[in-house]
């Protein structure tokens, strides 16, 4: 009899915010997952800054923007990135990203899942070490990354 097989644990990503802003670094992270032929949810903990993350997707380069869109916006299972303060993945995403403290319910049905957090929050940091455990827990592969003074993010676990 063989044994039943099980899905994977996807790999979670920590970016330890510090020296640039959320607005800045996540539209560089969705544009890298979207060139591995990937879809992404990025799921905030609220709607102002799912608002900002909007509005920089569209603006983080004079030259391009990243086509996304917002449960207000429809098609939303045609969209290469989805917007949202909940857990719903209509895309399909195979990524997911989780901003200003939003938290996965499970770590399952993602290849990866980001929690990107405020280095200068002392709460978003506290927040970021339960969500570590969590995911080392879920025996899920967990790695830290942050930026050097040189702007070059380093990973450091």
């Amino acid at each position: 009899m063989s044994e039943p097989k099980t899905e994977p644990a996807c790999e979670v990503l920590f970016y330890h915010l510090e020296r640039q802003s959320l607005e800045k670094v996540l539209p560089m992270l969705v544009e890298k997952t979207l060139e591995r032929g990937w879809r992404a949810v990025v799921q905030s903990g609220s709607r102002e800054r799912l608002e900002a993350i909007d509005l920089a997707l569209w603006t983080y380069k004079e030259d391009s923007f990243l086509a996304h869109g917002t449960a207000k916006d429809g098609h939303a299972a045609e969209q290469p990135v989805y917007l949202t303060t909940g857990d719903e993945t209509p895309n399909g995403a195979g990524v997911r990203f989780l901003v200003d403290g939003a938290e996965a319910e499970a770590f399952k049905g993602f290849v990866r899942i980001v929690y990107m957090f405020d280095g200068n929050d002392a709460d978003a940091v506290a927040r970021a070490r339960t969500q570590w455990t969590a995911a080392k827990k879920a025996g899920c592969p967990v790695t830290y990354w942050q930026q050097s003074a040189a702007g070059k993010w380093e990973r450091k676990a």
